[in-house]
């Protein structure tokens, strides 16, 4: 950190002592994982800044902006309309759901068999160690599943604003119609939170912005299928990452100088992996900060990774909003057709995941794919299965994996991996 932030973190009512023993470890965890990385864009120097500022500087601008009558809205999904948020002046992050934390104490409230995801938001909570949550002045839940949905019914006695949208499981016109009627809800709430009416204009700014951050995104992913890659996948997961925290214009930004300085690299064949590396296409859950295990040992093991098909990856950013509607109505059905597009595996049947999957595994040019899995989580690991076979009967070399955010199975994890890569080579 290049300020002392203790007194703010002590205002927002952090535990100073454990969240000095986190960012400890989540320092060295990055030094280790991202800093010894070789021949790194020179980019990468700014998400390397944010990191080292995501619960300082960050943190600041959010309560500057607080400060100023602006409202901080946390979120745990993908489903949350960005739009919406942006039109009304407010702005959105995500929130600390990627690493174990005070388990003993959400084993008291949840059941040991619930996700590392959704343990690891009440343990964030629970331990005091993440501002976000502490800054936010609406918490948005969805119930994209059984463990989510019960677990804000225990999640609403400790947070002061929760608000939950509901979700439909399967794509009808039944469904379609509920995430309108659940958007408009949403709009309306946040209307009333910050005070502002959301007009036309405003929701079309709302929109631009948003669209701007998954147009340098899809500009990213776009140059990652050069040969030798450009990028290693933990970097582009890690702009995937900061695309939740970050202001959203100064990511845009960001990103568009990485992709400036890929293109001269990939005009001049130069990578950070040899030309003709085993390319691997991760696939299944989310991987929220610092959630880094898996891609770490797959690139330590001899391949790199050309592609996410998450929520914190292509899932998450694929398709662009609508914006050719002249009336909020019109707006409206635009962001309503854009995230009913997302192919979670809440679904039911999902085959346009298992198209997505494939899609993605030729276009960039994948030698494999891994499903990266997190112990329990229903929709994800049960869906795995058929997704493997499907892949397999299309002679697409995959891997399933199913772990959770502790370390004591890297051994096991890195022998398996590391037998693929060979396998693929």
């Amino acid at each position: 950190m290049s300020e002392d932030y203790r007194s703010m973190w002590e205002t927002l009512g952090l535990d100073l002592v454990a969240h000095d023993a986190l960012l400890q470890v989540l320092g060295k965890g990055y030094q280790d994982i991202y800093l010894a990385q070789k021949d790194r864009p020179e980019g990468m120097g700014y998400f390397d800044f944010v990191m080292s500022e995501v619960h300082g500087l960050r943190i600041k601008e959010l309560l500057d902006e607080k400060a100023a009558g602006r409202k901080v809205i946390g979120s745990f999904c993908v489903f949350v309309p960005e739009e919406i948020v942006r039109a009304a002046d407010a702005t959105l992050v995500g929130l600390c759901t990627g690493a174990d934390f005070a388990t003993e104490e959400v084993e008291k409230l949840l059941p040991r068999n619930t996700c590392s995801l959704i343990k690891s938001a009440f343990g964030f909570k629970l331990g005091k160690v993440c501002p976000y949550i502490e800054s936010a002045d609406m918490i948005v839940g969805e119930n994209t599943c059984d463990g989510k949905k019960k677990s804000y019914e225990v999640l609403k006695d400790m947070v002061p604003n929760l608000y939950v949208m509901d979700l439909p499981q399967m794509k009808s016109v039944e469904g379609r119609a509920l995430v309108k009627a659940e958007y408009l809800r949403f709009k309306e709430a946040i209307e009333k939170l910050t005070g502002v009416t959301i007009d036309a204009a405003r929701l079309k700014k709302g929109i631009e912005i948003v669209n701007n951050k998954r147009k340098a995104i899809h500009r990213l992913s776009g140059l990652r299928k050069a040969d030798p890659a450009p990028i290693s996948g933990l970097d582009a997961l890690l702009a995937n990452q900061v695309f939740f925290y970050d202001d959203p214009v100064r990511f845009t930004d960001s990103v568009n100088k990485i992709c400036d300085e890929l293109e001269k690299r990939i005009e001049k064949s130069e990578g950070v992996f040899p030309k003709g590396t085993p390319r691997i296409l991760l696939s299944g859950c989310p991987m929220a900060v610092p959630n880094w295990k898996v891609p770490w040992i797959i690139e330590t093991s001899g391949a790199v990774i050309v592609g996410e098909e998450s929520c914190v990856g292509e899932r998450g950013t694929r398709n662009l909003t609508g914006d050719t509607g002249s009336t909020v109505e019109e707006l409206m059905e635009g962001i309503v057709d854009r995230y009913f597009q997302v192919d979670c595996a809440i679904f039911t049947p999902n085959p346009d995941r298992l198209g997505h999957v494939e899609e993605m595994f030729r276009g960039y040019k994948a030698d494999g794919v891994i499903h990266y899995g997190l112990q329990f989580c229903q929709p994800y690991i049960t869906e795995s299965m058929p997704v493997e076979k499907a892949l397999e009967g299309e002679n697409i070399p995959t891997l399933r994996i199913e772990t959770d955010y502790s370390m004591e199975d890297m051994g096991q994890l890195k022998t398996r991996i590391e037998a693929f890569i060979e396998q693929i080579k």
